[in-house]
């Protein structure tokens, strides 16, 4: 099975014509529109219709009643990384938060751990690191987190799994 990404939950239903809340928790809402197709489960798709992002407001499955779409109040949307990956496009610099985890963190040449995964705090997003085991035995904490931003930010190719950061082993020695 291809990993799924959580992307939105629908909320309760508005009116009476079935319209239901959308929850998006996705940087991409280009990918909510009529006929958008998404995974609730590892089996079960729904189809979107009436999308109205700027009130937060889709119908499922062109429900048109709200007894009938209750069924789907609080059920969370999945889409597939490969489906990501072809309906959101990046602009130059920008990667997937599923791209970066796993890989490797270097400062000057030294291994300082492997991205477990990306956070976002307010508005920056940051490297949740575990620090390699070499450094934890030194007595370095086991996780630390970088900002994902510049000047910490200098090299990222997912490609190799490996990004380079500058000030992070400062980061690592404060935690």
């Amino acid at each position: 099975m291809n990993k799924l990404l959580q992307i939105a939950t629908l909320g309760k239903t508005v009116g009476i014509k079935g319209d239901m809340k959308l929850h998006i928790q996705s940087d991409f809402p280009e990918q909510f529109v009529d006929g958008a197709s998404f995974l609730i489960n590892k089996n079960d798709r729904v189809i979107l219709s009436d999308v109205d992002l700027d009130r937060g407001l889709v119908k499922v499955n062109n429900i048109n009643n709200p007894e009938d779409a209750k069924r789907f109040t609080n059920a969370k949307l999945y889409t597939t990384y490969e489906e990501t990956r072809k309906n959101c496009h990046l602009q130059e610099g920008e990667y997937f938060f599923f791209d970066l985890e796993d890989c490797e963190v270097f400062e000057d040449g030294k291994l300082l751990g492997k991205v477990h995964e990306v956070e976002r705090l307010n508005i920056t997003n940051y490297l949740v690191v575990n620090t390699d085991e070499s450094l934890v035995k030194e007595g370095f904490s086991k996780r630390f987190l970088i900002p994902f931003v510049k000047p910490f930010k200098k090299d990222v190719d997912v490609d190799k799994k490996i990004i380079t950061v500058s000030g992070a082993l400062d980061i690592l020695e404060a935690s």
